[in-house]
């Protein structure tokens, strides 16, 4: 055990721990980059689709808001030419 103090004693040997740490860092910062952005395009998609979905919802309720009231009112729209 006293050899490894020895070693990491020596200033060539805490720089290249220096380095070797800064590069470990920088490789999980990238690592962790590439998770984020893979969520947030994840999270676009989701909300386009969500977006889309919406859209249909909406027309088919204006479609219902806009039909026929009852027979009579069917038959006075297609005798009008309007339906």
């Amino acid at each position: 055990m006293g050899w490894i103090a020895a070693i990491l004693a020596s200033d060539p040997a805490r720089k290249a721990l220096g380095f070797l740490l800064a590069g470990l860092t920088l490789a999980l910062f990238m690592l962790n980059l590439r998770r984020a952005g893979e969520s947030a395009g994840r999270l676009a998609e989701r909300l386009q689709a969500t977006e889309k979905v919406n859209e249909i919802q909406r027309q088919m309720l204006e479609a219902a808001a806009k039909r026929p009231r009852d027979r009579d009112e069917l038959a006075r729209r297609l005798r009008d030419g309007e339906f």
